[in-house]
């Protein structure tokens, strides 16, 4: 077996554990922050590492410096604790693209592939590295596929010489990298995600907002190559932010919900034309709000420009022991049919999987 296949049943055994404790992996926050480009590491301390093992009769080794024949080694350390009577966790770091966590989650939740809205017709050709091949342009001359080739060449031929190993490639070994062209929509699409920061959104209301967007992202990205993102909080007043300071801020005034709405709004107008961009507005809060002619003002607004210009719009209300829950029920009751719009009730961490299909699961 050539190790390109050993890789890739080691690749598929890496995903068959992820696939296995998906619901696990969802709600672990450190798994975000193990995030590199576009890779995610993900810790799997059931896979053992690979690795030799020396039989009764090849324990000795080539040692370097003074010593004579039967002479310890060292004297023996003072080790701390007590033995164990169970083998070591082996903890393994793996890496997956957000493309095959975006797959895995898509096949796990049974998502529909979206269908996204605005510049259907445009086009453009992206060029795919599919593979090496023996003729190709010298930019794209492979040396590492190349001198192997050279190599296999000497010492099949009996030329190559372990003292002077000196490999000279010539035309017949060249590889080069082979690629197609292909034809990609060209859709563009922004998220805005918003949050109340009030004194009743602790820190775990936020860090299940911080795995369900990461989530969120992470499948829309899987459609919106370039996809775009911005962050508001808000209590009484809302300000736009980044992200770190999206999860990091705590306030302590009263809610209005409103000011997130107008903000957001503003934000579509400025930057984002509806009839070109997919807009995904995503809201989280633990449903308490100043007043209920605001709540009014925001079902007003989510009827009369959300709706009609967004791809589909989001509330997720997130359990929390000092909020009252109401606006989710104002909603309810206003919204009760209506497809362009979202709900979701997040009652903790185990429920963001289920949180997600309904966010997800319309295919818009």
């Amino acid at each position: 077996m050539s190790i390109r296949e050993d890789q890739s049943r080691f690749k598929d055994i890496v995903k068959g554990k992820v696939k296995e404790n998906f619901r696990r992996f969802v709600t672990q926050g450190e798994l975000i922050g193990k995030r590199e480009n576009e890779f995610v590491k993900i810790p799997l301390p059931q896979i053992d590492i690979p690795n030799f093992r020396y039989g009764p009769k090849q324990q000795g080794g080539v040692g370097q410096g003074q010593g004579e024949p039967g002479q310890e080694a060292g004297e023996p350390g003072d080790g701390q604790g007590q033995a164990g009577s169970t083998p070591g966790e082996h903890l393994l770091e793996v890496e997956m693209s957000l493309d095959e966590l975006a797959d895995l989650l898509g096949e796990h939740l049974e998502l529909p592939r979206i269908q996204p809205k605005g510049a259907k017709s445009l086009e453009s050709l992206k060029t795919k590295y599919s593979g090496i091949a023996p003729v190709g342009p010298e930019g794209l001359r492979n040396f590492k596929q190349s001198y192997k080739k050279a190599l296999k060449r000497y010492i099949s031929s009996g030329i190559y010489n372990p003292k002077e190993p000196a490999i000279v490639p010539i035309r017949p070994d060249f590889r080069y990298r082979s690629f197609k062209k292909v034809v990609q929509p060209q859709t563009k699409a922004v998220v805005i995600y918003m949050m109340d920061v009030s004194g009743s959104m602790g820190d775990e209301q936020k860090e299940i907002v911080r795995l369900e967007s990461f989530w969120i992202n992470t499948w829309l990205k899987k459609h919106y190559r370039g996809l775009e993102t911005r962050f508001i909080i808000h209590d009484a007043a809302a300000k736009e932010v980044d992200e770190d300071t999206f999860f990091r801020t705590s306030e302590s005034g009263g809610t209005l919900i409103s000011s997130a709405y107008k903000l957001a709004q503003q934000i579509i107008e400025t930057d984002y034309p509806p009839q070109d961009w997919n807009i995904y507005p995503f809201h989280f809060s633990d449903g308490d709000n100043w007043s209920g002619e605001d709540t009014r003002l925001c079902v007003r607004m989510i009827k009369e420009f959300f709706i009609p210009n967004v791809n589909i719009f989001s509330y997720g209300q997130v359990e929390s022991k000092y909020g009252s829950g109401q606006f989710l029920k104002d909603l309810q009751k206003d919204f009760p049919n209506e497809p362009g719009l979202t709900l979701s009730q997040i009652d903790s961490k185990d429920k963001i999987l289920d949180s997600i299909k309904e966010f997800l699961g319309k295919g818009k």
